[in-house]
């Protein structure tokens, strides 16, 4: 940015009247045809220096910046595209882009930046590990029905704090004296790796000396950490001879250390800078995942009430200053700024829910998106013939009475919701130590079960209560690998901060997880209220898949895939399978498969457990989640055929709907008055907004389906990119609305339909397929590796993912 400011200011400002917009890559975008005699392409040569002399009394660094004309953008081709007179091709996307760098080039200039937000340092947050959170503004140019729009939302930027690089380290290790970073004072080089991926990357300041006596400040990007301190680093000088890191500032610097023993950091040029001397200027952006103990804060800072966000959101338009930007202005861009826009919605009737035999009401509506379970009996009730319970909380703060408790709050739990166990029934409980081997002392647990009195048939275990201690997730990771792989039982695991004077609330949330787990189904939709679905004359599965990617800057890691499918008429049961593939792809490679599977037991179920006398479906409703805009072409190009594929191998002929759920976007809506919204401020669960925002030529919509709780609600995107069943909007919105109320785990209708809950759940317990002894890392911090590394990590991983248990393939062990 600071290149293209000053070619344009100062190099070649006859050139560039007006000024151009620069996407800070390598697009540039000018309002006119840039005159370059008659070429297409010219050099410049840029210095950033106002002609001080470097380091070392060299001249200022010169950089050659070349623009080469590459295309020119047609106007007309977007307003022909609004009016849905063209498809969305290159043309379209190059001209919406170019608008969208228009917008951002004014603030870019100002304040640090993404790709689509800016930050200011108006409101911020400190949270510790020398980090600060910087309240910023999303924009984004959209296109929607006869006209292009502004997307405008507040976001949040995680900040390395500013000031001393000596105080961000110490921060980050949570120390106070200097000398704790001293290697040979006992700093470990295990710590030292961890503070060095935590700040690779950052720009610092050095000041030192010029040759005429003043103080010059030069920018430098840390690289590395020494592995020794200040004064143990010895270079050898172009003289001859050897110096030390500390004796080389106090000689040629005059600047003596105050912490010689602490470790230095190297920069890009490969010198070695004391940390006491490197200053970190403000606002630069962490580009790494935030830890996950500041989770919560950061949600706690981005989380705001309806209200406040849309009031942050219009006091941010004086921010963006759209009126202000010479650059919009000379674009001969308009943008209306009057206020937040007005747009018709409509609220969908919730489905009808139904329960079991022994219920005081065998059906309810929702309200507000949420229903309770008082009185009622599952659906379909599981039964529970065995269990036992292993604590890991220590037994001086998890005894003997802890544990009855717990086992009298879910029983009693079990008999309110029908779940069937022996009368008198009192499970074995043992205590263990979360240090040893999980595995062992599960099945150690499971033989006892076989061997108590009573248990005539010697019959294992059909449920683990598992108690965890707080930061037990390794434990929990061991516990899911035993249950859900090796040995394929049930595990339910709760913390012991959870049941600690729990009320029957808390164990009735429980059940309606171990239900499912263990084969029951605990609600379903009236078919009377969505015949879409439950039409017997067009049996439909629902399939649900997602793609989880590593975490930024962690190279050598792959993605995981999931398929979720129900498997009965009431599209209230599922079951899933996962795969590995290549890190960051977001095209599914094993879908042709994971489809053969899901149909294959869709089909099983029907024709053996419900008896259907025809079994296979005539219809697929696919629902996609976390693709991009940009890849909607390849899931029409790749899955769909493979999901073709999988049907012709099987002899289904299915037709085949594919809708994309999207959630990561910036569209919220707030109710004009009080008396439109819920308790929350938010709107109502179940509205859905299909025209004014809507896609100019692809079939969308937005539904809000879940009822506030805290902040403001995001509603869910729905693109519909296939369509042989030719449903309506109503019947692909109402059926998408009754979806999110079939989540097993809630008595509240979620953001997305179930399926796609569900495969993201999956993803994210892939780790679980591994064996916790193994040697595979599965840490969030960075890793470098080259492309051969990354290649045989991969086959590692691949080889490594063990299958899921086939006791616990017809079974929700996800839930």
């Amino acid at each position: 940015m600071d290149l293209i400011k000053a070619l344009q200011v100062n190099v070649a400002p006859q050139i560039f009247t007006p000024r151009g917009v620069y996407d800070g890559r390598k697009n540039f975008f000018a309002a006119r045809e840039l005159p370059f005699g008659g070429t297409d392409f010219k050099e410049f040569d840029v210095s950033l220096s106002s002609g001080r002399a470097e380091t070392g009394g060299k001249g200022p660094k010169v950089y050659k910046v070349r623009l080469t004309k590459v295309a020119e953008i047609n106007p007309e081709v977007l307003r022909r595209f609004i009016t849905g007179d063209q498809s969305h091709d290159n043309t379209v996307l190059t001209a919406i882009t170019a608008l969208n760098v228009v917008i951002r080039m004014e603030p870019t200039m100002t304040y640090p930046f993404n790709v689509r937000s800016f930050f200011t340092d108006r409101e911020t947050k400190d949270i510790g590990l020398g980090l600060q959170l910087w309240r910023g503004y999303f924009q984004s140019v959209r296109p929607a029905i006869g006209r292009m729009l502004i997307n405008v939302d507040i976001s949040t930027g995680t900040m390395y704090k500013a000031g001393s690089l000596l105080s961000l380290c110490l921060e980050f290790v949570n120390r106070n004296d200097p000398n704790v970073l001293a290697p040979s004072r006992g700093f470990p080089d295990r710590e030292r790796l961890r503070l060095q991926r935590f700040i690779s990357g950052i720009r610092i300041l050095t000041k030192h000396s010029g040759a005429d006596g003043t103080v010059q400040q030069t920018p430098r990007v840390i690289k590395k950490l020494s592995s020794a301190g200040a004064n143990a680093l010895t270079f050898t000088m172009r003289e001859g001879g050897s110096m030390s890191v500390a004796e080389y500032f106090q000689k040629t610097q005059s600047q003596r250390l105050r912490f010689p023993d602490i470790i230095c950091v190297e920069v890009g040029s490969g010198a070695l800078i004391p940390l006491e001397l490197c200053i970190v200027p403000p606002g630069q952006i962490m580009r790494k995942q935030v830890p996950p103990e500041k989770t919560k804060e950061v949600l706690d800072f981005a989380t705001k009430r309806p209200g406040d966000r849309l009031r942050s959101i219009v006091d941010g338009l004086a921010v963006l200053a759209y009126g202000q930007s010479e650059y919009v202005r000379q674009f001969g861009m308009h943008v209306d700024t009057s206020g937040p826009l007005k747009v018709q919605a409509r609220v969908l009737k919730p489905p009808t829910l139904k329960y079991g035999i022994g219920s005081k009401q065998l059906t309810i509506v929702p309200k507000d998106g949420s229903w309770n379970m008082v009185d009622k009996r599952f659906f379909k009730p599981s039964e529970v013939l065995e269990w036992c319970v292993v604590v890991y909380e220590q037994q001086r703060r998890f005894g003997e009475k802890e544990a009855r408790d717990m086992v009298d709050g879910l029983t009693a739990s079990f008999r309110d919701v029908g779940i069937k166990f022996p009368a008198n029934y009192i499970p074995i409980v043992r205590w263990e130590n979360g240090q040893g081997r999980i595995e062992d002392q599960l099945r150690a647990a499971g033989n006892a079960v076989r061997e108590r009195p009573g248990n005539i048939k010697k019959a294992p275990p059909s449920l683990i209560v598992v108690i965890l201690p707080e930061g037990g997730n390794d434990i929990y990771t061991s516990v899911k690998h035993f249950g859900d792989v090796t040995v394929g039982v049930a595990t339910q695991c709760l913390k012991s901060l959870k049941c600690f004077r729990a009320k029957p609330q808390y164990y009735a949330n429980v059940s309606l997880k171990i239900n499912v787990k263990l084969g029951g189904i605990n609600t379903v939709p009236d078919p009377s209220s969505v015949s879409v679905l439950t039409d017997p004359s067009n049996p439909t599965i629902v399939m649900g898949a997602d793609v989880i990617h590593p975490a930024p800057g962690s190279d050598g890691r792959p993605s995981f895939t999931a398929l979720v499918a129900n498997v009965d008429s009431d599209t209230a049961k599922y079951i899933a399978c996962s795969r590995v593939q290549t890190s960051r792809q977001e095209m599914i490679d094993d879908l042709e498969d994971m489809s053969k599977y899901a149909l294959g037991k869709y089909i099983g179920y029907r024709a053996h457990v419900e008896r259907k006398p025809s079994p296979n479906p005539k219809r697929i409703i696919f629902y996609r989640d976390g693709v991009s805009e940009g890849q909607f072409k390849q899931v029409l190009d790749q899955e769909l055929p493979a999901l073709k594929r999988a049907c012709d191998s099987l002899q289904i002929a299915a037709k085949i709907t594919i809708i994309v759920v999207g959630k990561r976007h910036h569209v919220r809506f707030f109710p004009q008055s009080d008396r439109d919204g819920d308790r929350s401020g938010n709107c109502q669960a179940g509205t859905v907004v299909d025209r004014d925002i809507a896609h100019p030529t692809e079939f969308d919509f937005y539904l809000q389906s879940h009822g506030g709780l805290l902040g403001t609600s995001r509603p869910a995107h729905y693109s519909i990119l296939y369509d042989e069943n030719n449903f309506s909007a109503d019947a692909l919105q109402s059926l998408s609305f009754a979806l999110c109320h079939v989540y097993a785990r809630s008595t509240r209708s979620v953001s997305i339909p179930a399926p796609v809950y569900y495969a993201d759940i999956v993803c994210s317990r892939a780790k679980n397929h591994y064996d916790p002894q193994g040697t595979l890392d599965f840490s969030d911090s960075a890793t470098q590796l080259d492309g051969s590394q990354a290649e045989n990590s991969l086959e590692a991983f691949r080889r490594g993912f063990k299958p899921l248990n086939s006791k616990q393939q017809n079974l929700m062990y996800f839930s």
